[in-house]
């Protein structure tokens, strides 16, 4: 199926869709061996034999999906100006290309989600439903009734997994709601110790030790794609008029 140059690019995880256009329009694209500057063109990646730089795009057989178990004390990027470990560290054997998907904090632990499928990854970062799951440990007991108001504030499911005067919680939520979860059991003086990501949609850290990472099943990617088509679904039906 032919699409817009740029959109494969982008897709392919060489670029933002942006910074193709940009390398379209310098002539650092080449589609068949003819070098290509026009935005509007089209092009199969399935078929055609497309160069970004002199880089061959290599389509859907060049795809990597990754869950890693970030420690404490990594950043959640490729690199760190301070000098910091970050998970390029914790990457060995991956060669290709690829970028962290939505942030974890410094101090947070757990479930990182990599890829240089760039559609994907925006699809993912403009989704307001992808829902993620965090275990929580406070420095102190919520009551049923806290549960209830922080649960109708934030939108998040909350429920004690264990212990008493140091209690963990999970707690599954949008995203954008974290740091308003957060906020609010500071304020109500049961502050975060401990923070954990276990998932992100249909993704589960699972038994994946930290420090590790692992390649996503087909079935994985393909689930989180049903996910995603679904979001947009719901998205589209809320903007139509009444």
């Amino acid at each position: 199926m032919e699409e817009r140059l740029q959109k494969i690019i982008a897709r392919a995880g060489l670029a933002s869709r942006r910074r193709a256009e940009e390398m379209i329009a310098s002539g650092l694209v080449t589609v068949n061996g003819r070098t290509v500057t026009e935005l509007g063109t089209k092009a199969d990646e399935s078929r055609d034999h497309i160069k970004v730089a002199g880089k061959l795009l290599r389509g859907e057989q060049g795809r990597v999906y990754l869950i890693l178990h970030k420690p404490v004390d990594v950043v959640s990027t490729l690199s760190d100006p301070e000098g910091r470990k970050s998970l390029r560290d914790l990457l060995g054997g991956i060669r290709e290309r690829i970028f962290p998907v939505g942030r974890l904090e410094y101090h947070s632990s757990g479930l990182v989600f990599l890829t240089n499928d760039g559609e994907l990854a925006n699809r993912m970062l403009k989704s307001h439903r992808l829902t993620q799951t965090y275990h929580m440990k406070l420095k102190s007991l919520l009551t049923f009734d806290e549960i209830a108001s922080l649960s109708r504030a934030t939108g998040s499911r909350i429920s004690r997994l264990r212990g008493k005067n140091s209690p963990w919680y999970e707690v599954t939520l949008a995203e954008a709601r974290r740091d308003s979860l957060r906020r609010k059991l500071m304020q109500s003086g049961h502050p975060v110790e401990k923070l954990r990501r276990v998932g992100i949609g249909n993704l589960e850290l699972g038994s994946l030790a930290s420090g590790q990472h692992r390649a996503l099943s087909a079935g994985e990617v393909a689930g989180l794609k049903r996910l995603l088509d679904a979001d947009s679904k719901r998205a589209t039906r809320v903007k139509q008029p009444v």
